[in-house]
């Protein structure tokens, strides 16, 4: 390779990589993730998470994944949900274990999870409910662990999504139509720096 050819390859590397945070950022308002039970908003948890990883060994489901680089640099080796691949089911260790605080730990009873936790809140596509398409399903009511209290089902089943819903996941994961016709949408308020 010649110098000149070098050069504009080493010039075009460092283009790609001026740019690829760009790309990165742009990309990661469209990956939709949970924060763990407790999570505080996303500025204060980035600064106060360090990264440690106790909250996903101590998580006995194993819901609770860590980021590379798909959500950007500030994110890098923190804790994430991804509801469609595996529920939050609220036993509220991750907590317990978080030496900083960015997850506070939270007593595993209704009252305080009710109060404590903003996970996201679930949204029904009401045109890819089977319910309420007329066939009786009920599947995202069953897989709840707050009943009547963050989903109810009406007739045939159809799922009701009540404001007390603290976004687990659980139902999103049990929804047995691909694609889902339940969905957790993230409450957390957004790093200004995303």
């Amino acid at each position: 390779m010649k110098r000149r050819e070098f050069l504009q390859s080493l010039t075009a590397a460092a283009a790609l990589l001026a740019v690829s945070p760009h790309l990165v950022a742009k990309n990661q308002s469209s990956f939709r993730f949970l924060r763990p039970p407790g999570a505080l908003d996303e500025d204060e948890f980035l600064r106060n998470c360090i990264r440690c990883g106790k909250c996903g060994e101590i998580c006995p489901n194993r819901t609770i994944k860590f980021f590379s680089t798909e959500n950007g640099t500030d994110s890098v080796d923190t804790p994430y949900i991804v509801p469609r691949e595996q529920a939050c089911i609220l036993c509220m260790k991750c907590g317990d274990v978080c030496p900083t605080g960015a997850i506070k730990s939270i007593p595993r009873e209704m009252n305080a999870i009710l109060e404590n936790v903003e996970m996201g809140t679930a949204r029904v596509d009401r045109s890819l409910c089977l319910s309420w398409q007329g066939k009786t399903c009920g599947v995202c009511y069953r897989a709840c662990p707050l009943q009547d209290v963050a989903i109810r089902i009406g007739r045939l089943e159809q799922p009701h999504v009540l404001k007390d819903c603290v976004g687990c996941g659980l139902c999103e994961r049990s929804c047995i139509q691909i694609p889902q016709a339940i969905r957790i949408i993230p409450n957390r308020s957004l790093s200004k720096s995303a």
